[in-house]
């Protein structure tokens, strides 16, 4: 499995496990600004090395964003007090103003010289991924400012997700390519507002587009989807060359381990509820260990293909001392 250590605890990795809730990184951001972090590749590179430093986290992710193609088509983006803010909305007027692809990608070039210095940073025997925005998330992104709410307008203009999808597809193809060549193990795809559409409208609009990056790359390519439910995935879906699939905590992971509630290739990540990462250390140890019960219960072959960590990203505020258990108590109980 292309993110195993060869040990019996899982892998541990957390998505935004470099950022706001770490004090290694507010001490790097309270002398730069976001962007700069993300795009200066020895900042990014020291912000990615941080937590695995700190907590012994077997996987390091680029720190980078995912709005940053919308930036290289010419969308602008600044990152306020308030969230990121793009130059303008797309929409029919609008997206005539994106450049093509071609022009964009040198303005990625920043990612694949983080990901050289964060490879160099982390020791050898730990793993290095990049990340994508998932296209469907961009576009809704592009269009409403935010993935928050109910996508009205974003799901009213589908002749629009056509247009934007030609520029952006070839766009995160070579976005995904390049951080291949700065030394990346696997890519993920972040989708995090494909839950917010129909099973009908994924299977129809988004998961083509998903199995045209998953074959472009096989066995790769890393899925997470938020808020997408059983219902979402054809057999074909998951049949296709993923390297691995993420999992929220809305989902029962064992069952996905043992194929009970459905069978997909390469790794399952996930999925412990980030917010019960906030709860006092001793409720925190309780609930956690009570949490990996269900995993005990699986043979250690099917645990195989288990890489540990969130439902979804460590939040503002976590307190590290949970996260530094969290890590410490999965090697307990699989050491056991």
């Amino acid at each position: 499995m292309i993110l195993k250590t060869g040990t019996k605890a899982p892998p541990v990795w957390m998505m935004r496990q470099a950022g706001r809730y770490h004090s290694h990184y507010q001490k790097l951001r309270a002398k730069h600004s976001f962007m700069d972090l993300c795009k200066i590749p020895d900042l990014a590179s020291e912000v990615a090395l941080g937590p695995v430093q700190d907590f012994d986290f077997d996987v390091s992710i680029l720190f980078s964003d995912i709005l940053f193609p919308l930036e290289a088509l010419g969308m602008g983006l600044e990152y306020t007090d308030h969230g990121p803010r793009l130059g303008f909305q797309l929409d029919q007027a609008t997206v005539g103003k994106l450049v093509p692809w071609t022009d964009a990608l040198p303005k990625l070039a920043f990612q694949k010289e983080a990901m050289i210095l964060t490879r160099e940073k982390i020791p050898s025997q730990k793993k290095v991924i990049g990340f994508i925005g998932g296209l469907w998330t961009l576009f809704v992104y592009a269009v409403e400012g935010s993935h928050a709410g109910s996508l009205i307008k974003s799901k009213q203009d589908m002749a629009l997700f056509q247009k934007f999808a030609q520029i952006m597809l070839p766009l995160l193809k070579e976005n995904i390519r390049i951080q291949f060549e700065g030394g990346a193990d696997a890519v993920m795809i972040f989708d995090t507002a494909a839950g917010e559409v129909s099973p009908a409208f994924y299977q129809q609009w988004i998961a083509p587009l998903m199995a045209e990056l998953s074959k472009a790359y096989p066995g790769k390519l890393g899925y997470y989807s938020k808020g997408t439910q059983r219902s979402f995935f054809t057999p074909e879906f998951l049949a296709l060359p993923w390297a691995g699939m993420g999992f929220d905590h809305r989902w029962n992971l064992p069952s996905i381990l043992n194929k009970t509630e459905l069978s997909t290739p390469g790794f399952v990540q996930g999925n412990f509820d980030q917010a019960l990462l906030f709860l006092s250390a001793d409720e925190f140890e309780k609930t956690y260990r009570t949490y990996l019960e269900g995993f005990k219960k699986l043979t250690p072959e099917q645990r195989s293909n288990w890489v540990c960590g969130l439902g979804h990203g460590v939040l503002p505020k976590t307190p590290e001392a949970n996260v530094r258990r969290f890590v410490q108590i999965t090697r307990e109980v699989f050491h056991e």
